[in-house]
Protein backbone atom coordinates (compact mmCIF):
# COMPACT_ATOMS: atom_id res chain seq x y z
CA UNK A 1 0.00 0.00 0.00
CA UNK A 2 0.95 3.42 -1.23
CA UNK A 3 1.72 5.93 1.97
CA UNK A 4 -0.57 8.82 2.16
CA UNK A 5 0.23 12.17 1.20
CA UNK A 6 -1.56 14.50 3.92
CA UNK A 7 -2.00 18.04 3.71
CA UNK A 8 -2.47 18.77 7.55
CA UNK A 9 -2.86 22.52 8.13
CA UNK A 10 -3.89 25.48 10.33
CA UNK A 11 -6.69 27.65 8.10
CA UNK A 12 -8.66 30.69 9.12
CA UNK A 13 -12.20 30.47 9.14
CA UNK A 14 -12.34 33.04 5.70
CA UNK A 15 -10.32 30.51 4.61
CA UNK A 16 -6.07 31.42 4.67
CA UNK A 17 -3.16 29.38 5.96
CA UNK A 18 -1.06 32.46 6.94
CA UNK A 19 -0.93 36.37 5.98
CA UNK A 20 0.39 37.53 3.10
CA UNK A 21 4.10 37.71 4.36
CA UNK A 22 3.81 34.49 5.09
CA UNK A 23 3.39 34.72 9.12
CA UNK A 24 0.87 32.68 11.32
CA UNK A 25 1.04 34.69 14.49
CA UNK A 26 -3.07 34.11 14.63
CA UNK A 27 -2.94 30.44 14.84
CA UNK A 28 -3.31 29.74 18.80
CA UNK A 29 -2.48 27.24 21.02
CA UNK A 30 -5.02 24.80 22.66
CA UNK A 31 -3.35 22.55 25.24
CA UNK A 32 -5.78 19.72 24.43
CA UNK A 33 -3.71 18.97 21.18
CA UNK A 34 -0.64 16.80 21.81
CA UNK A 35 1.83 18.10 19.16
CA UNK A 36 4.36 15.21 19.69
CA UNK A 37 1.67 12.64 18.45
CA UNK A 38 1.03 14.67 15.85
CA UNK A 39 4.39 14.87 14.41
CA UNK A 40 4.59 11.16 15.54
CA UNK A 41 2.58 10.49 12.48
CA UNK A 42 5.22 11.17 9.85
CA UNK A 43 8.55 10.65 8.86
CA UNK A 44 8.35 13.03 6.02
CA UNK A 45 7.25 16.50 5.06
CA UNK A 46 7.06 18.51 1.68
CA UNK A 47 7.18 22.12 1.34
CA UNK A 48 7.41 25.10 -0.70
CA UNK A 49 10.66 27.09 -0.64
CA UNK A 50 8.33 30.37 0.93
CA UNK A 51 6.77 28.05 3.89
CA UNK A 52 10.68 26.77 4.65
CA UNK A 53 11.65 30.15 4.62
CA UNK A 54 9.49 30.90 7.37
CA UNK A 55 9.84 27.53 9.36
CA UNK A 56 13.48 27.66 9.31
CA UNK A 57 14.80 28.44 12.51
CA UNK A 58 11.37 28.24 14.60
CA UNK A 59 9.72 25.69 16.85
CA UNK A 60 8.60 23.89 13.89
CA UNK A 61 12.18 23.24 12.33
CA UNK A 62 12.96 21.67 15.49
CA UNK A 63 9.46 19.65 16.26
CA UNK A 64 10.07 17.85 13.03
CA UNK A 65 12.64 15.81 14.57
CA UNK A 66 14.38 13.46 12.49
CA UNK A 67 11.55 13.76 9.60
CA UNK A 68 12.69 14.10 6.05
CA UNK A 69 12.10 17.74 4.79
CA UNK A 70 11.67 18.11 1.04
CA UNK A 71 11.74 21.48 -0.57
CA UNK A 72 11.07 22.62 -3.48
CA UNK A 73 12.47 25.37 -4.57
CA UNK A 74 13.73 27.26 -8.29
CA UNK A 75 15.53 29.80 -6.19
CA UNK A 76 17.74 27.71 -3.76
CA UNK A 77 20.47 25.46 -4.48
CA UNK A 78 19.92 21.87 -4.61
CA UNK A 79 21.12 19.87 -1.52
CA UNK A 80 20.59 16.31 -0.76
CA UNK A 81 21.27 15.03 3.06
CA UNK A 82 19.50 12.43 5.18
CA UNK A 83 17.46 15.30 6.60
CA UNK A 84 16.44 18.34 4.20
CA UNK A 85 16.44 17.65 0.06
CA UNK A 86 15.89 21.13 -1.62
CA UNK A 87 14.83 20.41 -5.32
CA UNK A 88 14.09 22.14 -8.27
CA UNK A 89 12.70 18.91 -9.88
CA UNK A 90 8.69 18.74 -10.58
CA UNK A 91 7.06 17.70 -7.06
CA UNK A 92 4.46 15.42 -8.51
CA UNK A 93 7.51 13.10 -9.80
CA UNK A 94 9.50 13.51 -6.69
CA UNK A 95 6.38 12.86 -4.59
CA UNK A 96 4.93 9.95 -6.45
CA UNK A 97 8.06 7.95 -6.15
CA UNK A 98 7.62 9.14 -2.08
CA UNK A 99 4.51 7.89 -1.68
CA UNK A 100 6.17 4.35 -2.76
CA UNK A 101 8.83 4.15 -0.57
CA UNK A 102 8.35 2.19 2.72
CA UNK A 103 7.84 4.55 5.58
CA UNK A 104 4.74 6.29 7.69
CA UNK A 105 2.50 9.13 6.10
CA UNK A 106 3.87 12.05 4.22
CA UNK A 107 3.03 15.70 5.38
CA UNK A 108 2.52 18.18 2.74
CA UNK A 109 3.56 20.56 5.79
CA UNK A 110 2.00 24.53 4.24
CA UNK A 111 1.85 25.82 0.97
CA UNK A 112 -1.42 26.10 -1.12
CA UNK A 113 0.57 25.97 -4.42
CA UNK A 114 2.45 22.92 -3.54
CA UNK A 115 -1.20 21.18 -2.34
CA UNK A 116 -2.40 22.60 -5.55
CA UNK A 117 0.08 21.19 -8.04
CA UNK A 118 -0.25 17.88 -5.68
CA UNK A 119 -3.94 17.80 -5.81
CA UNK A 120 -4.14 18.15 -9.83
CA UNK A 121 -1.78 15.41 -9.55
CA UNK A 122 -3.77 13.15 -7.91
CA UNK A 123 -1.21 12.83 -5.21
CA UNK A 124 -3.01 14.17 -1.80
CA UNK A 125 -4.76 11.15 -0.20
CA UNK A 126 -6.18 14.01 2.56
CA UNK A 127 -7.42 17.13 3.72
CA UNK A 128 -6.84 17.55 7.29
CA UNK A 129 -7.42 21.53 8.76
CA UNK A 130 -7.68 23.13 11.90
CA UNK A 131 -9.94 25.81 11.27
CA UNK A 132 -8.89 28.72 13.81
CA UNK A 133 -11.95 31.42 14.83
CA UNK A 134 -10.18 34.27 13.42
CA UNK A 135 -11.17 36.32 10.02
CA UNK A 136 -7.89 37.42 8.21
CA UNK A 137 -9.65 39.30 5.47
CA UNK A 138 -6.39 38.32 2.93
CA UNK A 139 -3.50 36.29 2.99
CA UNK A 140 -2.31 32.69 1.24
CA UNK A 141 -5.38 31.17 0.62
CA UNK A 142 -5.82 27.08 1.59
CA UNK A 143 -5.81 26.02 -1.77
CA UNK A 144 -5.01 29.11 -4.99
CA UNK A 145 -7.74 29.70 -7.49
CA UNK A 146 -8.18 26.73 -9.83
CA UNK A 147 -8.29 23.20 -7.86
CA UNK A 148 -11.43 21.91 -7.00
CA UNK A 149 -12.08 18.46 -5.71
CA UNK A 150 -15.16 16.58 -3.72
CA UNK A 151 -13.61 15.66 -0.26
CA UNK A 152 -15.49 13.03 2.11
CA UNK A 153 -15.53 14.00 5.76
CA UNK A 154 -13.93 11.47 8.05
CA UNK A 155 -13.83 12.45 11.76
CA UNK A 156 -14.52 16.51 13.31
CA UNK A 157 -13.66 17.38 16.61
CA UNK A 158 -14.89 20.95 18.87
CA UNK A 159 -11.80 21.72 21.08
CA UNK A 160 -14.13 24.50 23.11
CA UNK A 161 -11.11 25.65 25.25
CA UNK A 162 -10.03 27.54 21.89
CA UNK A 163 -13.04 27.30 19.38
CA UNK A 164 -10.52 25.43 17.06
CA UNK A 165 -12.77 23.21 14.66
CA UNK A 166 -10.31 19.94 13.68
CA UNK A 167 -11.88 18.68 10.20
CA UNK A 168 -10.03 15.27 8.74
CA UNK A 169 -11.40 14.67 4.99
CA UNK A 170 -10.18 11.98 2.60
CA UNK A 171 -9.95 12.44 -1.30
CA UNK A 172 -11.57 9.92 -3.31
CA UNK A 173 -9.44 7.50 -5.00
CA UNK A 174 -6.63 8.20 -2.52
CA UNK A 175 -4.29 5.85 -0.98
CA UNK A 176 -6.39 5.21 2.25
CA UNK A 177 -8.41 6.99 4.61
CA UNK A 178 -8.04 10.04 6.70
CA UNK A 179 -7.05 9.08 10.15
CA UNK A 180 -9.18 9.76 13.07
CA UNK A 181 -8.33 13.16 14.74
CA UNK A 182 -5.90 11.20 17.57
CA UNK A 183 -4.12 14.34 18.45
CA UNK A 184 -6.25 15.75 20.71
CA UNK A 185 -6.40 14.42 24.26
CA UNK A 186 -9.75 16.28 24.69
CA UNK A 187 -12.82 17.88 23.02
Amino acid sequence: MSRRLRYQVAVSLDGYIARKDGSYDWIVMDPSIDFERMYGEFDAAVMGRKTYDVIRGHEHEEMMGSMRCVVFSRTLPPQDEPALQVTSEDPATVVRALKEQPGKDIWLYGGGDLFGTLLKAGLVDTVEVAVIPVLLGEGIPLLPPGGETKLVLTDSKVLPESGILCLAYTVPGGAGPAPTIFYVTRA
